[in-house]
C-alpha cells in the first residue's frame, strides 16, 4: 500500500503539471506520514542527499559551461569543425556533428551544446539550402556527446546516486569511447541522409586556414583538459578542477576572446543560479523518493522479476535498455538518474556487470530521451531554433535515432568499449 501510494501521488503529480523535484518531495513526505514516520526523517533524508562534497562540482561545472556559451567558445569550434570536416558531402551535417564533440567536452550539458551550436548553424544551413528538419535532427541528437564526453555533471549525479563508491574521474574516462562512437554513428548517418537528399558539400579553405582556426580554439578547448586532465593527474579533486575550470573560462572569455561583456556575464550567473537551485532541490527529494523505494525492497523485487522472467542476461539488458528507454521519454534526466541509479544498479551487477559500464549505458538511454517527445528537452530546443514543428523532425529523425541505438548495443554488449580506457588509467 506504501509503494501504491509512493508511485501513485509522484504519477499524479507529474500529471497535474508539478515539476518532478516537487513531484518527488510531495511522494515522498505523503508516504512517510502514511507510514507513520516522523517527517523530521524525509527532510533528513532530504538535507543529506544535498550535503555531499562532490555535488559541490556541479554549480562549478554549470557555471563554466554558461560563461563559454555566452563567451565566443563556441563560434570559434564551429569554424574549426568547418575547415576540418566541412569538405565531406553534406559537410555542413558533418561540421554540426564534430563541433558537438567539441563543445560537448567542454560545456558538459546537451541543452547548452543545441542552444549556442543550434543558434549558429541551423539558420546557416537552412540558408545554405539544408532542409530545417535535417538541420535540427542533427543538431538535437549530436548534442548528446555532451552527456557522453567529460566533464558532465551528470556523471556526478551518478556517481552520488550509485553511492557514493564510483570514482568520477574512471566515469570521465569511460564515457569518451562511447561518446566518440556514438559521433561517428550519427556522421555517419548524417552523411547518408546527405547523399539521398543531394546536399552539397563546402569548400574546403586549405590547411593555413585550417590551422588558424585550431590556434583560435585551442585556448577554449583547454578548459576540457584543464578540468579533465587535473583530476586525472590528482592535482585537483573534482570540485577543485570545476572552479579553476570557471576562472580559466573567465579569463580567456573576458581577456583572450575578449566576448564577455558585463551583460553577457549577469546572464550566464543567472542561468548557472536558476540550474543548480533546480539540480539540489532535485537531488534532495530524490534521496528522500530513494529512501522509500529501498525501505519497500524495489530493487529486489525488479531483480527477481527479471529473472523469472529470464535468467539469461542478454535478455534482461535488453529489457533494462527498453525500460529506460521508455522513462527517459517521458521523465527529466537527471530525475531518472537519481531514481533508476538504486533500482536497476543492483540488478546489473547481480550478474557481474561493472557500476561504470552501466553508468554509461544509463546516460546514453537518457539521453536518447531528451531528443524524444513528449519530454525531449534538447528536441523542443532546437525545433524552437530552426522554426520547426516537432512531429515534423520526429518523422525524418529515425536514421539518427538508429545511429544512437547502434552506438548504444556497442556499449552495452562490449564491455571494453566504456572499460579499457579506466583500466588503463588506472
Amino acid at each position: 500500500m506504501g509503494l501504491a501510494l509512493l508511485l501513485g501521488v509522484f504519477a499524479l503529480s507529474v500529471a497535474i503539471g508539478i515539476p518532478v523535484a516537487f513531484a518527488l518531495g510531495v511522494a515522498a513526505v505523503a508516504t512517510f506520514a502514511h507510514e507513520g514516520l516522523p517527517l523530521l526523517i524525509a527532510f533528513q533524508r532530504i538535507l543529506s542527499g544535498i550535503s555531499v562534497f562532490s555535488l559541490l562540482a556541479i554549480p562549478f561545472f554549470i557555471f563554466a559551461g554558461e560563461l563559454m556559451l555566452h563567451g565566443g567558445i563556441a563560434q570559434r569550434l564551429v569554424q574549426l569543425a568547418a575547415a576540418a570536416v566541412g569538405s565531406i558531402r553534406g559537410g555542413l551535417g558533418q561540421v554540426n556533428v564534430f563541433a558537438s564533440m567539441l563543445f560537448g567536452g567542454i560545456s558538459g550539458s546537451a541543452v547548452a551544446d543545441v542552444s549556442a551550436l543550434g543558434s549558429i548553424l541551423i539558420p546557416v544551413m537552412k540558408d545554405k539550402g539544408y532542409d530545417a528538419d535535417y538541420a535540427v535532427n542533427v543538431t538535437v541528437t549530436s548534442s548528446l556527446a555532451g552527456i557522453m564526453i567529460p566533464p558532465s555533471h551528470n556523471m556526478i549525479l551518478y556517481a552520488v546516486a550509485a553511492g557514493g563508491g564510483i570514482s568520477v574521474s574512471k566515469l570521465f574516462m569511460a564515457g569518451v569511447v562511447p561518446g566518440v562512437i556514438m559521433c561517428i554513428c550519427l556522421a555517419v548517418a548524417a552523411y547518408v541522409v546527405a547523399v539521398r537528399r543531394g546536399y552539397p558539400a563546402e569548400r574546403f579553405p586549405g590547411f593555413r586556414s585550417l590551422l588558424l582556426s585550431a590556434i583560435t580554439a585551442i585556448p577554449g578547448l583547454f578548459t576540457a583538459v584543464i578540468i579533465v586532465g587535473g583530476v586525472l593527474s590528482g592535482v585537483f579533486t573534482v570540485t577543485e578542477s570545476g572552479a579553476f575550470g570557471v576562472i580559466y573560462a573567465l579569463v580567456i572569455t573576458a581577456l583572450a576572446y575578449r566576448e564577455l561583456s558585463w551583460a553577457k556575464f549577469r546572464t550566464a550567473v543567472l542561468h548557472s543560479v536558476r540550474t543548480t537551485s533546480m539540480v539540489m532541490v532535485l537531488v534532495g527529494c530524490a534521496t528522500a523518493f530513494a529512501y522509500l523505494l529501498a525501505l519497500y525492497r524495489v530493487p529486489e523485487q525488479l531483480t527477481s522479476a527479471l529473472t523469472w522472467i529470464s535468467g539469461d542476461p542478454t535478455i534482461i539488458l535488453i529489457m533494462l535498455n527498453l525500460m529506460l528507454l521508455v522513462l527517459g521519454m517521458i521523465m527529466d534526466m537527471a530525475a531518472l538518474i537519481l531514481i533508476c541509479t538504486p533500482i536497476f544498479l543492483p540488478v546489473v551487477m547481480s550478474f557481474g556487470m561493472d557500476p561504470i559500464q552501466f553508468g554509461m549505458i544509463l546516460m546514453m538511454n537518457l539521453g536518447l530521451g531528451l531528443c524524444t517527445p513528449p519530454v525531449g528537452a534538447c528536441l523542443f530546443v532546437g525545433c524552437a531554433i530552426g522554426d520547426v514543428k516537432i512531429e515534423r523532425a520526429v518523422v525524418t529523425i529515425w536514421p539518427f535515432y538508429i545511429a544512437i541505438l547502434v552506438a548504444l548495443m556497442l556499449t552495452t554488449f562490449i564491455p571494453a568499449i566504456s572499460m579499457t580506457l579506466p583500466t588503463w588509467l588506472g
